[in-house]
């Protein structure tokens, strides 16, 4: 089973947990490990990191995922705003709607992680038009300073082992 691990980042936090999984897979499986690219495109289990870009898998990812056929996907991804699994599971349902049918998704992971500074310093300057509504966002923004942490890491982890295991063939 040739795998590739095929991601995009801005902040440093997907690829994190790209890092997870390429020490979880053998590394005699691993046939690319990186930016989205066409040599990712030719291993048989393609796992897809992104960041999230307005609601959905940043432009460079999604146009990845959109070349590909009859390929065994693993998608997992970070967003800013976090706490809600509802959201993630919104995320990955716009993210999946960029894959061929021929494809099958093996398994999904999503977290929250840290934002640039920039992004608090806009929450700031619009405070005054907008209190509440910056305040949450600001104590959101601060919130996500800390992910992906440990707990973030390991929920990655367990839903990749599931794959794994379904993947073999060794779990029912």
């Amino acid at each position: 089973m040739r795998c590739a691990i095929v991601y995009s980042g801005q902040t440093g936090n997907t690829a994190l947990l790209a890092q997870r999984l390429k020490a979880m897979l053998s590394i005699s499986d691993l046939v690319y490990y990186g930016a989205p690219d066409g040599k990712g495109a030719v291993a048989d289990v393609i796992w897809v990191g992104f960041w999230t870009d307005k609601g959905s898998s940043d432009e460079l990812v999604s146009a990845f995922l959109r070349t590909l056929q009859d390929k065994k996907v693993f998608l997992f991804g970070t967003a800013g705003f976090g706490g809600s699994k509802a959201y993630f599971a919104q995320i990955l349902s716009r993210v999946q709607e960029n894959l061929n049918p021929s494809n099958t998704v093996v398994g999904s992971y999503m977290c929250q992680g840290k934002m640039p500074a920039s992004v608090r310093q806009r929450y700031e300057a619009l405070q005054v038009q907008q209190p509440e509504q910056m305040r949450q966002l600001i104590e959101n923004f601060d919130a996500a300073r800390s992910h992906p942490n440990q707990t973030d890491l390991d929920g990655l982890e367990s839903a990749a082992a599931k794959a794994i295991c379904t993947l073999r063939e060794c779990c029912q």
